[in-house]
């Protein structure tokens, strides 16, 4: 199975995430429209096709992704890849696809983003982070 995230650099949130048990331009595809519909928003070969810059360019999105070989923009990602899997995926034998989409969904949704502590957060949970400054936009 492989999954694809749109994580916000703000509040390291997971905005929305796909699975499937192909990596094709789909699985990004999948995801980056369900942020689209979902935030209305502000590297692989599959990042780099054409059909995902397009995409991109048709929303207005600008892609953090650097030269071949420097990893400095995927360090958030690969942050919350090494989480999941050392909180949950290194822990669990799947049976199925259908329960591994499951645990995946409650660890993003209800734990991930809702519970777990971030110290670039102020050791807040990307939910609580993300109502804290909407709070201080409309009080300023």
């Amino acid at each position: 199975m492989y999954l694809a995230t749109v994580i916000d650099l703000y509040s390291r949130k997971i905005v929305e995430w796909s699975m499937d048990d192909t990596m094709k331009v789909s699985l990004i595809k999948d995801a980056l429209l369900m942020t689209i519909k979902r935030r209305n928003p502000d590297r692989g070969s599959q990042y780099a096709s054409y059909e995902h810059k397009n995409l991109l360019k048709k929303y207005g999105i600008i892609q953090s992704m650097s030269r071949k070989g420097d990893c400095w923009d995927n360090t958030v990602s690969e942050s919350f890849f090494h989480s999941l899997k050392t909180e949950l995926t290194f822990h669990e034998n799947f049976r199925t696809k259908a329960q591994a989409n499951e645990m995946i969904f409650e660890y993003i949704e209800i734990f991930y983003n809702r519970k777990r502590l971030h110290s670039y957060n102020d050791y807040m949970s990307p939910a609580d982070f993300e109502e804290k400054m909407l709070l201080k936009e409309i009080v300023a």
